[in-house]
């Protein structure tokens, strides 16, 4: 099981740790949401969680809660432009589709 970080991504979650008082790492995992059933969602983890998964690449801790850690183990984020924004970007190898704008995905659990 792992999730790993690209360089440009490790060092944006690097630096977002950093300036932000109280941050652990990076909070990845899934919601329900879009027409393909998944999205995934990061956000500044600020405590660890008894179901908590935590990896750790060079200094930087992801914590994936249980529920969630199924659908995206494996997965590698990176982070880039996207439009006129930039975000983090998901090469999850659970995904078996994706919506077309690419918010949401499904996998083969939810195709049964």
């Amino acid at each position: 099981m792992a999730i790993t970080l690209t360089p440009l991504a490790h060092q944006r979650v690097q630096r977002f740790v950093k300036t932000t008082p109280g941050a652990l790492g990076l909070r990845f995992g899934v919601t329900r949401t879009g027409c393909s059933g998944w999205g995934h969602v990061t956000d500044l983890a600020r405590e660890q969680r008894e179901d908590d998964t935590v990896f750790e690449q060079d200094g930087v801790r992801i914590y994936v809660d249980a529920d969630s850690l199924p659908l995206v183990d494996g997965t590698r984020i990176d982070f880039g432009k996207r439009g006129l924004g930039e975000e983090f970007l998901f090469a999850n190898p659970n995904a078996t589709a994706e919506c077309g704008c690419g918010e949401s995905f499904t996998t083969d659990a939810n195709a049964a």
